[in-house]
């Protein structure tokens, strides 16, 4: 069972929930970051799904471009004219490309919008079906999604701490040790805020971070900013991690 949270207090109150109103035993694995992948360039497909068993087969064809979603949303345009692609068959294009985005094959992570563009395709009178063009849409994702150069995408969190400025110099030294990004800091009658961006993989254990260096004697908050380009490292840590999960199912 997975559960999902904002962070580590988060979770650890839905655990301590279900301990004392389910009454149930509860082992907890290390928590999980949502990362996303996305693509980084435009795909122009050509992809032809052609199956022929003992009766009727399966042909769809579908031509067009998959690209870069600006604002992480999933689009779908047809421009098909002529009808070398029927309309009732438009909807399972669209469908088809959808499901694909639940797991992309960079590390399989959702993927973070993609906008699609059907511009032309073939059809069969027999064998075209919604069925075909649903696999003809996925098959092709499969197909060219490696193609566009996709990226691993990092939630980035919007935190702020508050303390005593006498630490002002050991907070914001947890924050770079963290890759975090400063956004400004206030200082007022002996205390200090400090607002920046960090990455919620690198805020696991902060909380017992910030308590030692201030004596406990500061606080931080913590809320979702927005999806961004993890480094290079870290994706190549991803990468690898996933493909010796692969090897292992096999």
């Amino acid at each position: 069972t997975i559960i999902s949270g904002m962070g580590e207090l988060h979770l650890e109150v839905y655990v301590e929930r279900m301990k004392r109103e389910f009454k149930a035993e509860v082992e907890v694995g290390a928590p999980q970051v949502a990362f996303r992948e996305r693509i980084t360039r435009m795909i122009e497909f050509d992809y032809t799904h052609k199956k022929q068993t003992g009766g009727s087969g399966q042909f769809g064809r579908i031509i067009g471009t998959m690209s870069p979603s600006e604002d992480g949303e999933y689009t779908f345009d047809s421009k098909v004219t002529g009808g070398n692609v029927p309309r009732e068959y438009i909807p399972s294009v669209q469908k088809g490309f959808s499901q694909s985005l639940e797991t992309g094959m960079l590390i399989g992570a959702p993927i973070d919008g993609l906008d699609v563009v059907l511009k032309d395709g073939a059809y069969h009178n027999v064998d075209s079906s919604d069925m075909a063009f649903q696999a003809a849409a996925r098959g092709c994702f499969r197909e060219y999604y490696m193609s566009g150069k996709p990226e691993v995408l990092e939630p980035l969190m919007t935190v702020s701490l508050e303390g005593p400025t006498e630490y002002q110099g050991d907070m914001v030294g947890t924050l770079l040790q963290r890759r975090g990004v400063l956004n400004g800091t206030v200082d007022e009658q002996g205390f200090v805020r400090i607002d920046a961006d960090v990455p919620l993989a690198e805020m696991f254990g902060y909380a017992t971070a910030l308590r030692s260096v201030t004596q406990g004697k500061a606080e931080f908050t913590m809320e979702f900013n927005r999806y961004a380009s993890a480094p290079r490292n870290v994706q190549e840590e991803l990468v690898e991690k996933f493909r010796v999960e692969k090897e292992a199912k096999k």
